[in-house]
């Protein structure tokens, strides 16, 4: 906040005042109030009525809130940044608290609506003062102007929101939809808080770095649920040491085969390529010589 800028927050705040005040004692002013709507503007220039009737749109809070968000949203998204739209968010709320709380607070009657010549006309069932329209004119345009970042931006943009915002001023007065003092305090209304903005720049850089925040964490749960999960690898329990021991050698004892054969074999049967031990022949215990038993000759003995 320049001392510039305090300064020009301060007279405006004084010229904000200075218009209330001359509308609560009923001075001068209210009488150019009257004056103009007797004058009529819309009877004395008719050619005029359609042009103007459209574009007084320029100064309604939703056509032109969309449009001055879809630009600075684009900004936002080319320079990664949510500021333009923050600070247009942060300016459109303070419009609607200060200007909606003044429209409510002194209820004035607008002149289509006027019950006794004459009189201020506040304090009744009316909702003008200051004027809607032309603090919204100067407030959506003006932030273009607030959020330039080159000098020749700057000027060419306070142009041209000063030619939309003391057009739709005087557009509404031609229409008879407000008096001129509503007017001037519409502008007094929009220009506070464009001033103000740089108090809330604080603000605004840390509700920037909350949400960016809270994005990333939704990215980061979003990209976690869209992985497939893959299942860990089984972990089998490691084999218990064997207690079974080989037999000993010249262990005799049959071993069982597998239980697709079913068989036994003979532990002392030999292995492939081991010399099976020659057997003698039996001996006939009959014959004391120990001759077999037959026809068959004898065959020696081996001992």
């Amino acid at each position: 906040m320049s001392p510039v800028r305090k300064a020009l927050f301060g007279a405006t705040a004084a010229f904000y005042t200075a218009i209330v005040a001359a509308v609560l004692t009923t001075s001068s002013l209210v009488r150019l109030d009257w004056q103009v709507m007797f004058f009529r503007p819309y009877k004395q220039w008719p050619e005029l009525h359609p042009f103007l009737d459209w574009f007084v749109v320029l100064g309604q809070r939703g056509p032109t809130a969309v449009l001055i968000a879809a630009w600075l949203g684009w900004r936002s998204w080319r320079q990664r940044t949510l500021r333009p739209l923050l600070v247009l968010g942060t300016a459109l709320l303070l419009l609607n608290v200060t200007v909606g709380a003044a429209k409510l607070g002194m209820g004035r009657e607008g002149p289509h609506y006027a019950n006794v010549v004459g009189s201020n006309e506040m304090f009744l069932t009316g909702d003008i003062f200051p004027s809607g329209h032309t603090a919204n004119a100067v407030v959506t345009w003006g932030i273009l102007a607030y959020l330039a970042t080159t000098p020749q931006a700057r000027r060419i943009l306070s142009v041209t929101a000063a030619v939309f915002a003391l057009g739709v001023g005087t557009t509404t007065a031609y229409l008879g939809t407000h008096w001129v003092s509503d007017v001037l305090l519409g502008w007094a209304a929009g220009l506070l808080i464009l001033l103000a903005l740089p108090w809330f720049e604080p603000l605004i850089a840390r509700a920037e770095v909350r949400i960016l925040t809270a994005r990333d964490r939704l990215r980061a749960r979003m990209a976690a649920a869209r992985e497939p999960r893959h299942p860990g690898p089984v972990r089998r329990p490691a084999p218990r040491p064997s207690t079974v021991t080989a037999p000993p050698v010249g262990d005799r004892r049959p071993a069982v085969e597998p239980a697709v054969t079913g068989r036994v074999r003979s532990a002392s049967r030999p292995t492939p390529g081991e010399r099976r031990p020659h057997r003698s022949a039996p001996v006939n215990r009959a014959h004391p010589g120990g001759r077999p038993s037959g026809d068959h000759p004898s065959r020696p003995v081996n001992h």
